[in-house]
């Protein structure tokens, strides 16, 4: 198994749980596929990609095969998070296959770091459609099956809300799309307090390696300040293994919860681990 996959040991404890995860044909939702794989679990990699990209490497199929590698049972469906009917035809076909859904994990995502004036309507309606809608229509078509799940799960990558206005000004749009996947996922954790299901998001400390760093927000020199997706996956791992629902409403940062379970070494994440003195914070986090 490639160390790709993870750093923190797997326990097991995930063995025969069905996690289901938007956006997982690349990057920190490939990366969390694998990991949830290694421990046995089922894997609905939902995502667009079906087919080669010339430049982005991985399609649901690809990813299907490194999850049943890695030891766990994969299941590729193309889906289109804005659509409904894709979403919930994806949910049940889950469900039918393996029998429920335990985890929800809302990795697609849009990116445009422009401001109001330059954002055209269309790239808007796309952040906003992809990141905070998305939150809400999986939770909504997911939470029936969820119910039924001892230990359900809803996890959102998104950040803390943090309305200072040097975060805000620069690229209000896609600002709103990103903290509206965690005001909805703080709405979830109270309307469904009662409910066996936990919900949480969670945020790199530090930039991470993958298509959006270097084709909409940078280059591929940032990889330079970046860590691997796997500080992503073992941070995810760590929320969808925590029972009675003790992470339920917080907003998780993974470096901090990273710590908080025991890692103490950081290093082996850097993309670079000559430049692992020298990452950069991510997007809405204060030095």
């Amino acid at each position: 198994m490639s160390e790709e996959i993870t750093l923190t040991e797997n326990t097991g404890a995930l063995k025969g749980r069905t996690i289901f995860i938007t956006g997982a044909s690349r990057g920190i939702g490939r990366a969390i596929a694998l990991k949830c794989a290694a421990d046995g679990a089922n894997i609905i990699i939902a995502a667009k990609s079906a087919e080669p990209h010339p430049k982005l490497p991985g399609t649901i199929h690809t990813v299907a095969e490194e999850v049943e590698a890695a030891g766990g049972k994969a299941l590729p469906i193309q889906m289109d998070v804005r659509e409904e009917d894709q979403v919930a035809g994806a949910l049940k076909k889950a469900a039918d296959t393996f029998g429920g859904v335990d985890a929800v994990i809302n990795n697609a995502g849009a990116i445009s770091l422009t401001s109001v004036e330059a954002t055209p309507p269309k790239r808007y309606d796309l952040m906003l459609d992809i990141n905070a809608r998305a939150v809400y229509l999986t939770a909504h078509l997911a939470i029936p099956y969820l119910k039924q799940s001892d230990c359900g799960h809803i996890l959102s990558l998104s950040p803390p809300l943090n309305l200072e206005p040097r975060w805000l000004g620069p690229f209000a749009p896609y600002a709103l799309s990103k903290f509206g996947m965690t005001i909805l996922s703080m709405g979830l954790a109270e309307e469904l307090k009662k409910s066996s299901i936990s919900v949480a998001t969670l945020w790199p400390r530090t930039l991470v390696a993958t298509a959006a760093i270097e084709f909409a927000v940078g280059n591929r020199e940032m990889f330079d300040q970046s860590r691997k997706p796997m500080v992503m996956a073992d941070a995810a791992y760590e929320v969808l293994c925590t029972k009675n629902k003790g992470l339920s409403g917080t907003q998780l940062i993974d470096e901090e919860l990273l710590e908080d379970r025991g890692v103490e070494d950081f290093s082996g994440y850097a993309h670079n681990p000559a430049k692992a003195g020298e990452l950069a914070v991510d997007l809405f986090l204060d030095p």
